[in-house]
């Protein structure tokens, strides 16, 4: 049923979101160098890695670390990348993931590759057994701001509450959270 949803739910909003998908590609494009799209690698379910796609933020040489990680995040910015962030366009692309079937519309955020911290207690706590999201009951419970154990424990609640319902509260809290900017550092 979740599955159905996804697709469907994917369909029904990538022809909403052509018009902002080819505005935010030009965008990208026009204002720094290097492609448009980036292929992160993240930690799905079973902790398999895929590759998720984001629009570039960051600039091409950034290293590959979680951003909170990087000694100046800013720095590393494209001059659309706050604004591509502060407004979740930059996630338009993992749609691609949603159709692929690498993730879902809600679940645990997947974790960098190199999020060992992350990975380790979310094995340990069975959170690694979902499907990962595009959003999740973490990202709407303070997104950037959350400590890493603070994070899990999120997770380990949304898997212990899993329904369509609450999937349907995940969603409607996220557009909210978008339009407030809520929990964003960077």
């Amino acid at each position: 049923m979740k599955r159905l949803f996804d697709l469907c739910l994917a369909l029904g909003s990538s022809g909403f979101l052509l018009a902002p998908f080819i505005f935010v590609a030009i965008l990208v494009k026009c204002t720094s160098k290097g492609p448009i799209i980036y292929w992160s690698d993240r930690v799905g379910r079973n902790n398999r890695i895929f590759k998720m796609p984001k629009f570039r933020t960051m600039l091409v040489d950034t290293p590959a670390v979680a951003t909170h990680l990087l000694p100046d995040p800013k720095q590393f910015l494209t001059p659309v990348g706050s604004f591509l962030r502060q407004s979740s366009l930059d996630e338009l692309p993992q749609l691609w993931s949603i159709f692929k079937g690498d993730m879902s519309f809600v679940g645990p955020r997947p974790a960098l590759f190199n999020q060992d911290d992350l990975v380790s207690l979310r094995t340990q706590y069975g959170v690694n057994n979902l499907q990962p999201g595009l959003t999740g009951w973490a990202q709407i419970n303070g997104r950037d701001e959350l400590p890493i154990p603070e994070k899990v424990q999120l997770d380990v609640e949304y898997m212990n509450r899993q329904s369509f319902s609450f999937d349907l509260k995940i969603i409607f809290n996220t557009f909210v959270k978008v339009l407030k900017k809520d929990g964003i550092a960077h």
